[in-house]
């Protein structure tokens, strides 16, 4: 597929997404615990008909060697396309924003939502991740 329409493709995915944010966070409003807001977007995500899947564990390998050096879990892939990271904490930070680019990494995948449902207000980063040739 082109570079161009794969772009569409991952706009139309997280304008989907963040939309399902914001009906979540407009019904719960924040100071509950991520499991809360992850759960509620699931139902949300479903109701879209977005193919989506939780607490997909992925290995952390280092260099050329063989034996994974840890795991992690991003809190949903949808449609295989798009990485969500959910928070729910007062205020987003540069390790949160380093998180989320690193599943994309390993995850290799492009594109990316990070989502504090922690605030007053729902706050949302888009990350994108260029792989090196």
């Amino acid at each position: 597929m082109h570079p161009m329409y794969e772009d569409f493709a991952h706009t139309d995915i997280t304008q989907k997404i963040i939309g399902a944010s914001f009906e979540v966070h407009k019904f719960l409003g924040n100071g509950f615990q991520e499991i809360i807001y992850q759960r509620a977007l699931a139902i949300e995500l479903s109701r879209l008909r977005l193919g989506y899947a939780r607490e997909i564990e992925v290995d952390i390998f280092y260099k050329d060697v063989a034996e994974p050096i840890g795991t992690r879990r991003a809190d949903f892939i949808v449609e295989n396309k798009v990485l969500i990271e959910l928070k729910a904490i007062s205020l987003l930070e540069d390790l949160h924003i380093a998180q989320t680019l690193n599943y994309l990494k390993v995850y290799k995948l492009e594109v990316g939502l990070l989502i504090n449902f922690g605030g007053k207000s729902l706050a949302i980063k888009r990350l994108a991740y260029c792989r090196k040739p």
